[in-house]
């Protein structure tokens, strides 16, 4: 049990902290040998501007239709003419969505918009 009680207070002698010096120093010369900046070769032009933004381009806004009805109301979201979310708003209840992940035109149900995370789908390619 005293064994486990008592510690050593580590001494280092001369040489063994010159030696920490050396290699210090010589890793610092190397790491800003890395940081050197290469010359650049005589034939670069500049960058040509950027083109100019295309704001007349349509954007892929959602189209919306809402059918209200006795009990309840349903909102219809489409891009592109795909249908994509259902947003039902019962009269004395909150409401909730149908949602398409994947896109395959299966919807599942959420209670809230905020799910949490989940990662990007694209879609790349169609066929």
């Amino acid at each position: 049990m005293r064994a486990f009680l008592t510690f050593r207070i580590p001494t280092y002698d001369p040489l063994e902290k010159t030696m920490r010096l050396i290699t210090f120093l010589l890793l610092s010369a190397f790491s800003l040998s890395a940081w050197a900046d290469k010359p650049l070769p005589p034939n670069l032009q500049p960058l040509p501007s950027p083109p100019p933004l295309d704001t007349s381009g349509e954007l892929d806004e959602p189209e919306v239709n809402i059918t209200k009805k006795t009990e309840q109301t349903v909102e219809e979201y489409r891009v592109g003419g795909r249908l994509y979310m259902i947003k039902v708003t019962p009269k004395n209840a909150p409401p909730y969505y149908l949602v398409d992940d994947q896109g395959d035109g299966k919807f599942a149900r959420q209670e809230s918009l905020d799910s949490g995370f989940r990662p990007p789908r694209w879609v790349l390619f169609r066929f």
